[in-house]
């Protein structure tokens, strides 16, 4: 069974993917912070490297986006790129790769219409293409193709064969789509009107890159909690979850476009505890951040991430075993495995990975292992390649990078060792007081909370977090008085309850 739980405040929305209790996906919003992968900017070239066969483009955003050649005219490679995002659709036969240089298509000073693909990720700026994609609840339309895939996941050849007829019957020429898992047995009327809703939407794209000036936003994708009815509530969810009615609603509306036989499954919850605590969340998002994860036999792994990989040590810990070494040896190693594919896909890590398994000695244990890794790797919606583990037990793997890693989302460089570790970021410390507050507070008679902070984090509360911090004092009906404290960490603070309102 699974679930999506909506944690939505004004300041995040955290939406996480539950499946037999445990949380498999994390996905998290901050309005401060807010990603741009889906927007389409009108976007002038500002400079072109023939070198890197790209070019710079500006759309608006602090830095200069990134736009390749092969994201300009190769259209079977974005095709896998794109099929490689949505469920795997089934791969055509390839097209001839482009043989054109950057400067045969783009001029400094011309305006282009691109959307992003990459956030930006520290000092690089976004990544951007050409090849224009509008995602609906049960297809993906892509006006600058002409393929048509098929989500994999639909298995049955004669409703692969029945969806694949409709859309080359209604799709308008020249068009591409995406069949997505979602359409597997959904009537031909609704698929009709969906078709119908993405290319309107697309002619009114176009017009207004006609009439916007350059740089300038065109279109802005969902947000994450629609994002996330639209790509994650497939069949396999069986109930949505949210905490804040004003959310529930716009879920509902949007339901009633898209998937109105799922509009049943949303339930509003309205219980005291948080509903990131109730349903066992909070604590897992903690565990995530960790380096050392205990198995359940008493071994442990460590992760460490570097700017070039992510590095997976495997050891026996207490775990002493019963019979042989090899035995034991091999228990741990699958157990590792199944919480390393757990840890990869929460933690959302991406780029290359190097697993260090506990050596061993038959070439038997050896296989095992890596057909469990491959076997426990097959529920990720990101691409990955795995390469056969090594006499050294070394395993080499990437995992497609789609966003930033829950780690870089959460924590930010260390300053009291000057970088070599990591902190939570100022931001995530601040949502936590918030949290704790709106768990607490309204249960206490006070009339006045005195918080003491880190001076970086009071100084956010009380610039760029000035309105939530005033939101939530009216929500609790009660006043909130920021002390700044060099004393403390910067992840820690102080709260007391005061009997006495001290704005009097």
């Amino acid at each position: 069974m699974a679930e999506l739980i909506i944690n939505a405040a004004p300041y995040e929305t955290r939406v996480a993917l539950v499946e037999n209790g445990n949380i498999v996906e994390l996905y998290i919003e901050r309005p401060a912070e807010r990603g741009c992968v889906g927007n389409i900017y009108k976007g002038r070239v500002v400079r072109v490297l023939p070198g890197m066969q790209a070019a710079f483009v500006e759309i608006g955003l602090s830095r200069t986006a990134f736009l390749y050649v092969s994201d300009i005219c190769d259209q079977t490679r974005e095709f896998e790129r794109l099929m490689g995002e949505d469920e795997a659709a089934e791969e055509l036969s390839p097209t001839s790769v482009s043989t054109h240089s950057i400067e045969d298509l783009l001029r400094p000073g011309q305006e282009v219409l691109v959307q992003v693909a990459k956030d930006p990720l520290g000092k690089k700026g976004a990544r951007v293409t050409s090849h224009i994609t509008l995602p609906g609840r049960h297809l993906v339309l892509m006006p600058t193709m002409g393929h048509i895939g098929v989500s994999r996941r639909i298995e049955d050849e004669e409703e692969r064969k029945r969806l694949r007829e409709i859309i080359e019957r209604l799709r308008p020429p020249g068009t591409g789509w995406i069949v997505r898992t979602a359409a597997e047995g959904v009537e031909e009327n609704k698929l009709a009107n969906e078709i119908d809703f993405l290319v309107k939407l697309w002619k009114e794209i176009k017009r207004r890159a006609e009439t916007h000036p350059c740089p300038s936003l065109i279109y802005e994708d969902l947000d994450i909690s629609l994002r996330a009815v639209r790509d994650l509530f497939a069949r396999e969810v069986q109930r949505l979850v949210v905490d804040n009615e004003e959310v529930y609603l716009k879920i509902l509306n949007f339901m009633d476009i898209f998937a109105p036989h799922l509009r049943a499954h949303v339930d509003l919850y309205e219980g005291e505890v948080p509903i990131f605590e109730a349903f066992g969340i909070e604590m897992e998002v903690s565990r995530a951040l960790s380096k050392k994860i205990w198995l359940k036999s008493g071994g442990y792994i460590i992760i460490e991430t570097t700017e070039a990989l992510t590095a997976i040590d495997v050891n026996t810990g207490r775990y002493v075993g019963k019979r042989d070494l090899e035995e034991t040896v091999l228990k741990t190693n699958l157990e590792a495995v199944k919480e390393i594919a757990y840890q990869l896909r929460l933690r959302n890590i991406g780029g290359l990975i190097i697993i260090d398994f506990i050596d061993m000695e038959k070439e038997e244990s050896r296989e095992k292992v890596f057909t469990a890794l491959k076997e426990a790797l097959k529920k990720d919606r990101s691409r990955t390649n795995i390469l056969r583990m090594s006499e050294l037990g070394l395993i080499q793997m990437t995992r497609q990078r789609l966003r930033e890693s829950l780690y870089d989302l959460l924590c930010e460089p260390c300053f009291y060792c000057e970088g070599t570790g990591r902190l939570k970021s100022r931001r995530t410390i601040c949502y936590e007081i918030f949290r704790r507050l709106e768990r607490e507070a309204r249960r206490r008679i006070a009339k006045s909370i005195h918080l003491k902070v880190h001076p970086q984090v009071a100084e956010l509360l009380l610039n760029e977090e000035a309105t939530h911090l005033e939101a939530l004092e009216k929500g609790l009906g009660k006043t909130i008085i920021i002390t700044s404290s060099p004393d403390l960490h910067l992840e820690q603070y102080e709260l007391d309850y005061l009997d006495v309102d001290m704005k009097h």
